[in-house]
């Protein structure tokens, strides 16, 4: 068996293992394979280990991939921050776009995906660290980005997605993936759809399983699959 079969069959493993003890249906957690900077032979890889779901954080890079991978049945996820003048690009080519931080991006890339015939789905990048080197939308914005949801005609808000520090050990990440939950929680109990906070995209290589105790249902894993980027 490959390295990219051996870490995908281990990951899925500790993903079911983390459900488990969290008393969770281990089906409920997508994962997702970040498959940045890697060549598109290892997406290959990847799916022919049975993965279908993939995320590039830069849409050049994801629509040479997309376009390579064409005969593949794969749904691709843009995790990157997203620039206003490439939201048409990317609305027409992703299924999921896990980085919106603003209303005027979340209304670009609906009138793009009205453009194409396409229905991505997209999430709420929320800023709760406050760090200058990462993007996200605070917290006591968000509701405003729910209102302009609820006027999109193609584009469907269906989640929430965070990117916190980086931990020294995944318990590190744990403050921060409950706070998005409770956030979701009293969103949802003011009202929010539930369809459009259904999605908790939080956890990568070095913290997913505490991200899946917390109530991640989508876990974003790059260098445990792919191996450590150059």
């Amino acid at each position: 068996m490959s390295s990219i079969a051996s870490n995908l069959a281990e990951i899925r493993q500790r993903i079911t293992r983390a459900a488990l003890s969290a008393g969770r249906e281990p089906s409920s957690i997508r994962l997702i394979a970040v498959c940045k900077t890697f060549p598109v032979d290892a997406v290959r890889e990847a799916y022919q280990a049975g993965q279908r779901e993939f995320g590039e954080n830069r849409v050049q890079e994801g629509l040479q991939k997309i376009e390579h991978s064409a005969d593949l049945s794969i749904r691709w996820h843009l995790l990157g921050h997203l620039q206003t003048n490439k939201a048409r690009k990317a609305a027409s080519a992703f299924a999921v776009i896990q980085s919106v931080d603003s209303i005027d991006l979340l209304q670009k890339l609906d009138r793009g995906a009205e453009e194409a015939g396409q229905t991505p789905e997209l999430l709420i990048q929320v800023d709760l660290a406050g760090e200058t080197t990462k993007f996200g939308t605070p917290p006591s914005e968000v509701p405003r980005l729910f209102e302009a949801a609820a006027a999109c005609r193609a584009a469907r808000v269906v989640g929430l997605m965070t990117l916190p520090p980086i931990p020294d050990i995944p318990e590190d990440g744990r403050r921060w993936f409950r706070q998005l939950r409770e956030l979701r929680d009293g969103w949802q109990a003011s009202g929010v759809p539930a369809a459009m906070i259904r999605e908790l995209s939080m956890g990568m290589s070095g913290d997913f399983e505490v991200a899946i105790q917390e109530g991640a249902t989508m876990v974003r894993i790059g260098t445990a699959i792919f191996g450590s980027r150059t």
